[in-house]
């Protein structure tokens, strides 16, 4: 598959969540050695909800089509959503979102485990 098949999927799955969609912007990158191709998905700040969808199902589903599709031709798909397509000033964003986390936020702290007193 071509990286325009791949941009014209994804538009046509996340077009519908958004109220602007001409802020859209996708990035395909092609591996064609490895069968691979990693998608980067960003839009205005305000409709991550929309496109995230109630506990992430919307996105979820994106990705599932994405990667089944690719899978048809023999590839592996990926398909990260990014910050912002463009913030007040301009300037376009490159913050990742998702399950993982940035070295700036801090991990939470373990919580101490109780041990029963020992009688004696």
């Amino acid at each position: 598959m071509e990286s325009s098949d791949f941009s014209a999927l994804v538009r046509f799955l996340v077009e519908p969540f958004l109220d602007s969609p001409e802020t859209l912007r996708i990035d395909c990158e092609e591996n064609s050695v490895q069968a691979k191709v990693w998608i980067r998905i960003a839009f205005k700040g305000d409709e991550r909800g929309k496109v995230f969808g109630r506990g992430g199902r919307n996105i979820q589903a994106i990705r599932t089509i994405v990667r089944a599709t690719a899978a048809l031709s023999g590839w592996s798909a990926y398909v990260d959503v990014y910050g912002t397509s463009e913030s007040e000033d301009g300037s376009d964003h490159k913050s990742r979102s998702g399950p993982f986390r940035s070295s700036s936020s801090p991990l939470p702290k373990p919580k101490p485990q109780l041990r029963p007193k020992s009688q004696g």
